[in-house]
């Protein structure tokens, strides 16, 4: 009989927990698209789960343009002219290095060589062997062999060791080649958070970034990981980061949403408070990014890093209509945070997308109303 109660009184456990265990960070359960509560993005003109980009935040014309051409060519020289005339001022540059080492990697996943078979990427490795004095090929090399430290190796082994050591020599050939240029030191803090830095080196390292872009949002936003107590600082360190950048942010800076990014990086695995996304601090963050948001420049590269993570949270609030207006500026590009984090990224965004036409069609929103 004791045994009865006890197998009872584990069951009435689970199906008081299972509905809170289903909130876990960044995961919320999908509606089929044949339920009959569920709504249909494609009326407000939103691109299909299948069309949604993952490779960007945002559009980035010249770049799709030049990665088409040489992935298909296997030719690099669209890209090193794209990133010779892309000024180092600015957080483009960072952007498109990312993508192109992105991409680089990506092809060489897919076809990591063989017997006969030539290993993908092969464009990036001519890239260096014919112009190894290119600043652009440099600094694509190095954030190629840090995110590759990453996707294929297990931290704390020899070999992401290794990779993370030719990534840091690689930083400082790109550093060396454009001086004035923040990119090697950018792709450099994801190395010092590998090989992990002391707080000291790691300090040194940002005043080199400092020096060169104070205002790099890019920077920011890589640093911040290192400050976070799942890394190398705490939770106060990382929100003490965050908000003096935003407090020092220049006029039309997105630095003023720095702090919902360190909030983001310290969300609970499980969620058992209620209301959580409506507390003072998580309201605070998303009224300072919102403001951010406002004031930017409407061509600001990082502007879209920090829609993607608001609709997260608005949605999250079940602030459906703010959540619309976010959405109908980045719909179609998925290559931000949070859904990154997912295996599916598209999937993931479909989701909140779904959720938040949803939430505002139950509150009397429609097509019509929606401003864009």
């Amino acid at each position: 009989m004791e045994i009865l109660f006890v197998l009872v009184a584990v069951l009435m456990v689970g199906f008081v927990l299972l509905p809170f265990l289903r909130r876990r960070r960044g995961m919320i359960e999908q509606v089929p698209v044949d339920h009959p509560d569920a709504a249909d993005p494609a009326a407000y003109g939103f691109a299909r789960t299948e069309e949604l980009d993952v490779r960007m935040p945002g559009p980035d014309q010249d770049l799709l343009d030049v990665l088409d051409v040489v992935q298909h060519t296997q030719d690099y020289r669209a890209a090193q002219q794209l990133l010779a005339g892309t000024p180092v001022e600015g957080e483009l540059r960072w952007q498109r290095v990312q993508a192109f080492a992105g991409a680089a990697a990506l092809e060489l996943q897919q076809r990591p060589g063989g017997v006969g078979q030539t290993p993908g990427g092969q464009w990036l490795r001519v890239w260096r062997a014919e112009a190894p004095k290119d600043p652009g090929g440099a600094a694509v090399q190095a954030e190629f062999l840090a995110q590759q430290a990453w996707r294929t190796s297990t931290r704390g082994t020899d070999d992401f060791r290794i990779i993370m050591e030719e990534a840091k020599d690689a930083c400082g050939q790109a550093a060396l080649l454009s001086p004035d240029d923040p990119v090697p030191y950018v792709v450099e803090l994801s190395v010092a958070r590998g090989l992990q830095y002391t707080q000291s080196e790691f300090e040194q390292l940002w005043l080199q970034i400092l020096d060169r872009s104070p205002a790099h949002m890019g920077a920011h936003l890589a640093a911040l990981h290192y400050w976070c107590e799942k890394w190398h600082g705490t939770r106060e360190l990382a929100y003490s980061f965050a908000e003096a950048a935003a407090a020092r942010a220049p006029k039309g800076s997105l630095l003023a949403a720095m702090p919902l990014f360190a909030v983001f990086e310290h969300l609970p695995e499980v969620n058992l408070v209620r209301g959580f996304y409506e507390s003072e601090v998580v309201t605070k963050a998303m009224h300072g990014a919102l403001f951010a948001v406002h004031a930017a420049r409407h061509d600001d590269p990082m502007l879209a890093h920090v829609r993607h993570l608001l609709i997260f949270f608005l949605v999250r609030a079940e602030r459906w209509s703010e959540a619309m207006s976010q959405l109908v500026h980045v719909d179609g590009h998925v290559g931000a945070l949070p859904w990154t984090l997912s295996p599916d990224p598209a999937g993931e965004f479909a989701v909140y997308r779904a959720l938040a036409v949803a939430g505002y069609e139950a509150n009397g929103g429609s097509p019509a109303t929606l401003p864009h």
